[in-house]
């Protein structure tokens, strides 16, 4: 999200909002419980990928300017690593 122009961030925010509101059904599955919002601004596309952890809280795990027309392999491994990694340090914290 640094890196995007204001505008470009103001697109990803309302994607994660439309899923917030409207439910997974706004977005679409991947693999698991791994989720892809779409974001279009100023001609380009971004996605999210996510996980749902409760009906309050999106994860999100990796997003990226997307260039080709299917969603790279390893940004989807990148994203179930990431989770795993979440669930595990939440593991570890509990007593």
């Amino acid at each position: 999200m640094d890196g995007l122009t204001d505008e470009q961030a103001a697109a990803v925010v309302a994607a994660m909002k439309d899923v917030t509101q409207h439910g997974l059904a706004a977005a679409r599955h991947l693999r698991g419980e791994v989720y892809e919002v779409r974001a279009e601004v100023e001609r380009q596309a971004f996605r999210i990928l996510f996980a749902r952890e409760t009906t309050f809280i999106l994860l999100s795990l990796s997003g990226f300017r997307k260039k080709r027309a299917k969603t790279p392999p390893d940004e989807i491994v990148l994203a179930e690593s990431r989770l795993a990694e979440w669930r595990r340090r939440g593991r570890a914290r509990m007593p």
